[in-house]
């Protein structure tokens, strides 16, 4: 069983950063890859970021490409996703989703957290 827990989500002014950690409760967590989703009001849910499970091959959407970085600790079984120059169109829900391959589609993972929203105001 593997339980995905995100939080770091809020309210933030556009240009401004947060940090969204995904802890995930696994005895083998070095062993997932691990990825970030947004779906945000009316849309269909997105690929944003997702990385091995070593850490050594990351992927992001185009949009976030230079602003949003993806990170790993092995040591305390927490991905983050540092997200900077936040802009209006990055407000969503944040989901975090594991999975023992690596993927950048929904249907490539089966554990999924709840979700965190991040609201970025003007």
């Amino acid at each position: 069983q593997v339980n995905l827990v995100e939080s770091g989500g809020g309210l933030v002014q556009a240009g401004g950063s947060l940090r969204l950690s995904c802890a995930v409760s696994t005895s083998a967590f070095n062993t997932l890859a691990v990825a970030w989703f947004r779906q945000a009001p009316g849309k269909a849910r997105e690929f944003v970021a997702a990385i091995n499970w070593s850490g050594g091959a990351t992927d992001y959407t185009d949009s976030v490409k230079g602003r949003f970085t993806i990170s790993r600790d092995n040591a305390h079984d927490t991905v983050y996703l540092q997200m900077n120059s936040l802009k209006l169109e990055d407000t969503a829900v944040y989901s975090c989703a594991a999975e023992r391959t690596y993927g950048l589609r929904p249907y490539n993972y089966d554990y999924w957290g709840q979700g965190t929203q991040v609201t970025v105001s003007s």
